[in-house]
């Protein structure tokens, strides 16, 4: 079969969310024409919609106001009628830890009493917010903490965005009328690159972007959002049509043997292919360079031919390739690699031209970092062999 043919289809089966019957319709992760329509639905009339929208967008998105009673400049009875049918409901902070270099770890919960985790990593330029795009994963990657956990469902636009609003509320950034304009921004970047393969949602990740993106609101610009795949090939390049942002992609290993291993859905999508589609991305999406993400593993993928196989696979990408040492959880099937083999192995990719930033683990003492993030409820420890096992090791 064609392997650009292949089907999207996920290894295990997505729960589809419930909601209470007849119960309000959420708000946030709405676009703007789903916002309208649903205002419409609700009885605004139709030629007040479009100023409607831009009211209360207002309101949500640049103030942060969960409370129709706060939205001043609207009467008294449209915000009855909006507390009537509506609300605005954010993902319930369920823990909160904090790292001793700062990084927060914020484990949510979120409808049907499932929960995710968000990262927010603050540095002296920018501050980073790491959210999550399913409940789970599906793809199991076998040395991803994350991957061990198996996928749930998906979430939804307004559960991805609602995210974004948490942590703004939890570092006090939503302005406050009156008050003068803050210089920089505390969630300055967005990164999806928690729990789950964000183009196994691409609907609901798209939605959330364009809401996360809009000028008149939380107003991220496309280059400050980066998208994470494993590689999902039919999907990247409507991932630059459609949003736009900047592309990272988890690539991990050199030859077909060891990212099959490493990467299952390399079996449904080469690298000879995925490669392939990468060298469109930047065209397609008038995007910067593509972040090659490799984790590194000692003696599986660190070797000095690796990093020559690497540079020959990407060359012609506009790139960059951060080394990601391996950041351990208990049973984990593999260790990190010495400090000396990944600076010998940066030092190769370095001298052929391109970016190789070694990422400082962070937040590794609240299991933050890079690859750990599992939400508690389904932290059950397996044993090392059992990983191992189904990781085909």
């Amino acid at each position: 079969m064609n392997q650009l043919a292949a089907p999207i289809t996920q290894d295990v089966l997505t729960l589809p969310r419930k909601l209470p019957e007849g119960g309000k319709v959420n708000l946030v992760g709405l676009t703007r024409s789903g916002l309208r329509d649903a205002l419409i639905a609700a009885g605004t009339p139709e030629r007040q919609a479009k100023m409607r929208v831009g009211q209360i967008w207002q309101w949500i998105y640049h103030w942060g106001v969960r409370d129709f009673a706060q939205m001043t400049n609207l009467a008294k009875e449209y915000r009855a009628l909006l507390e009537r049918n509506f609300e605005i409901s954010v993902p319930e902070i369920v823990t909160r830890q904090v790292s001793m270099d700062g990084t927060r770890k914020y484990l949510l919960r979120i409808a049907g009493g499932h929960e995710v985790e968000a990262v927010y990593i603050p540095e002296e330029t920018r501050g980073t917010l790491c959210i999550s795009s399913q409940v789970g994963c599906t793809l199991t990657c076998s040395f991803c903490h994350t991957g061990t956990q198996k996928l749930v469902r998906n979430l939804t636009a307004g559960e991805i965005v609602g995210q974004v609003m948490v942590a703004r509320d939890d570092l006090g950034e939503w302005p406050k009328p009156g008050a003068p304009k803050e210089d920089g921004r505390l969630v300055s970047n967005v990164v999806l690159m928690g729990m789950g393969e964000p183009l196994y949602n691409f609907d609901n990740v798209c939605d959330a972007m364009q809401v996360v993106m809009d000028g008149e609101g939380i107003s991220l610009s496309r280059r400050r959002i980066t998208l994470s795949t494993s590689g999902v090939v039919p999907e990247i390049a409507k991932t630059a049509e459609e949003i736009g942002c900047l592309l990272a992609v988890s690539f991990h290993a050199t030859t077909d043997e060891v990212r099959n291993r490493l990467v299952p859905v390399n079996k449904k999508w080469n690298i000879e292919t995925l490669i392939g589609a990468l060298r469109e991305y930047p065209r397609l999406s008038n995007s910067e360079r593509i972040t090659f993400e490799y984790v590194m593993l000692k003696d599986v993928n660190d070797s000095d031919d690796d990093a020559r196989r690497l540079v020959k696979l990407i060359r012609g990408i506009p790139a960059k390739i951060n080394l990601i040492p391996f950041n351990e959880w208990p049973g984990a099937p593999y260790e990190r690699s010495d400090w000396e083999r990944i600076e010998a192995f940066a030092d190769i990719i370095y001298k052929a031209g391109y970016a190789s930033p070694i990422r400082t683990p962070r937040g590794e003492d609240i299991m933050a970092a890079c690859g750990q993030l599992k939400s508690a409820t389904e932290r059950a420890r397996k044993s090392r062999a059992a990983i191992a096992a189904e990781a085909g090791l």
